[in-house]
């Protein structure tokens, strides 16, 4: 099993590397969306501990979603083998797309929460994000070629995805305060700028 799995962790990827992979969800989990804003209301509102169930069904969630965008995406390189390289594409101007909008309108308001959501409440909330659905979508396309091991590197890359999305949900559950003032604070757009660029330097994930 461990050889295994350091094989399929050392495979090339259809972006690079594993590096790759990794830019591209620390670039996903430390920009504002529908996740983090959420745990930034939770954590702010009942504390770190009382949003951990929360946090672990965000994770939960990302990863039966990117396994479940695999599956469906597997089935489709199969029966159309070119449809792969026209998805990176679309992902890596999707990216740019994203990039616009945080430059223009910088992040959404806070969402705020009644309570802590209960571990599969998260899950379910994860499951139904639009947005969420368009990123598993992206990474699979980007970073999990077809062909020989197909599965290992979906279930290894979904794995690593939500690994390195911790840092991100974690920081901005305890300083989510602080980048959220300083991405609304008109005259100090920095920050958000800088968030922008990130998320449109991961484009060039997808085109290399």
């Amino acid at each position: 099993m461990k050889t295994t799995l350091t094989t399929s962790l050392d495979a090339p990827l259809a972006s690079g590397s594993l590096v790759a992979l990794v830019a591209y969800t620390v670039a996903m989990s430390v920009t504002p969306g529908p996740n983090t804003l959420l745990v930034l209301s939770s954590s702010m509102k009942f504390g770190l501990y009382r949003s951990g169930w929360h946090l672990l069904g965000i994770l939960w969630g990302i990863y039966l979603m990117i396994c479940l965008a695999g599956v469906i995406l597997g089935g489709l390189y199969a029966a159309a083998p070119g449809v792969q390289a026209v998805l990176r594409y679309a992902a890596g101007f999707y990216m740019l797309w994203l990039a616009a909008r945080l430059w223009r309108d910088g992040a959404p308001p806070v969402v705020q929460v009644l309570r802590p959501l209960r571990f599969g409440e998260a899950v379910l909330l994860q499951l139904g994000s639009p947005n969420g659905w368009l990123l598993a979508i992206a990474m699979i396309a980007g970073f999990v070629p077809a062909g020989g091991q197909y599965l290992e590197r979906m279930l290894t890359a979904a794995l690593v995805f939500c690994l390195a999305s911790i840092p991100g949900l974690v920081l901005w559950a305890t300083r989510g305060a602080m980048l959220q003032s300083g991405m609304h604070n008109r005259s100090s757009q920095r920050l958000r700028r800088c968030m922008a660029a990130i998320t449109a330097a991961t484009a060039l994930l997808f085109w290399t």
